[in-house]
């Protein structure tokens, strides 16, 4: 029952994540120099909270400079400082129902070329996973010939190098894609191939502790009854230009 969400199901998470989405946007308007971490969380908590959303659907993670390449990190206490990146992974639950978002901001508005050059890995990898998706074939196991998560790794291990010349594989930390429902990972069967009513996450990451740069981008995405896959939070900036231009506050 909850590997396969019905209609009710779904639109509750759209909710959730539309909520979501516009605290985001706020937060790319507010990141920058000198602002605390907890400033951009409380600012995203009170923006999905006054559309509806009774709660964070999991402790908000704003993360800048070497916090960006810790997972989980969820103190949100330090100062943004100027030439960081900042991991923003927060999203609020409504009727029970969980969302899960994550974008990746440079602080002083612009990226950097390493930092862009990262980040369009990261996006290309998610891109990749995407494109490759087949309903009822793909799924999210790791050692299996349709994973998604495989085609992602693969496109992070050939595309890029380390400050060593190494392939940046084994930056990529953390699985792929979880479900998403009543619980942010919920409780389902990964076993089953994904199909109409699936939830799920897609979420590349590359993490340089050695760089200070972590660069997580992360949409939440259903499968409808046609078998086609739609994104959630398609209304969210993906590409480096994008969030560049929206942390702008030009129209």
């Amino acid at each position: 029952l909850r590997t396969h969400k019905d209609a009710g199901e779904i639109e509750r998470i759209r909710r959730a994540t539309d909520y979501s989405v516009a605290a985001h946007l706020a937060a790319m308007k507010a990141v920058k120099p000198d602002v605390n971490e907890r400033e951009i969380s409380a600012l995203m908590q009170y923006e999905w909270g006054k559309r509806g959303c009774e709660r964070p659907a999991y402790a908000p993670i704003v993360g800048s400079g070497f916090n960006s390449t810790v997972l989980h990190y969820s103190d949100d206490s330090n100062p943004i400082k100027d030439g960081d990146v900042v991991v923003i992974d927060a999203a609020g639950e409504y009727a029970m129902y969980a969302s899960d978002i994550t974008r990746t901001l440079p602080a002083s508005g612009k990226f950097t070329a390493r930092q862009r050059e990262i980040y369009d890995i990261v996006l290309g990898a998610q891109q990749a996973a995407v494109a490759a998706f087949r309903s009822g074939k793909s799924n999210l196991k790791r050692d299996d010939p349709d994973s998604l998560y495989k085609v992602a790794f693969e496109y992070i291990n050939t595309h890029g190098k380390d400050k060593h010349g190494e392939p940046l594989g084994k930056y990529f930390i953390h699985g792929l894609s979880h479900y998403v429902g009543l619980n942010v990972h919920d409780d389902n069967d990964y076993t089953v191939p994904l199909g109409p009513g699936s939830v799920f996450t897609i979420e590349p990451g590359i993490y340089i502790p050695e760089e200070s740069l972590g660069v997580r981008i992360e949409d939440i995405l259903y499968v409808d009854k046609d078998g086609k896959l739609v994104n959630l939070t398609a209304g969210l900036p993906h590409t480096a230009d994008e969030v560049e231009h929206a942390m702008s506050g030009k129209p």
